[in-house]
């Protein structure tokens, strides 16, 4: 039995936030960004093995090798889970958005 005045649900929210389609697209969303921070997870460590950069510490310059490669191969990687499941468009235009906020173009929209 349902309610009439029912709330959107998390998903339903998730659609109308992001503009989709449907609620099969927010799954696959969702997917590429899980996807997205596993393979970062896994990679990330042999990166920095391969630099000489331990991983048992902290320290300013693991941070800040960790922003100058690891942030913009997890935009790379974003890219191809999204064109792997069909999202590339989507997270495309996230993209742009996210690189005119960093370089504080306006939208041409």
């Amino acid at each position: 039995m349902k309610k009439k005045d029912q709330s959107p649900t998390f998903l339903q929210k998730l659609q109308a936030k992001w503009k989709l389609k449907s609620l099969k697209q927010v799954l696959l969303v969702l997917l590429v960004f899980a996807l997205t921070g596993f393979t970062i997870l896994f990679i990330k460590k042999p990166i920095f093995d391969l630099l000489g950069v331990s991983m048992n510490r902290g320290g300013f310059w693991k941070t800040v090798l960790y922003f100058l490669l690891v942030l913009p191969l997890y935009q790379l990687v974003l890219l191809f889970w999204g064109f792997v499941l069909g999202q590339f468009e989507f997270f495309w235009e996230k993209e742009k958005q996210f690189f005119r906020r960093i370089f504080g173009r306006k939208n041409k929209e």
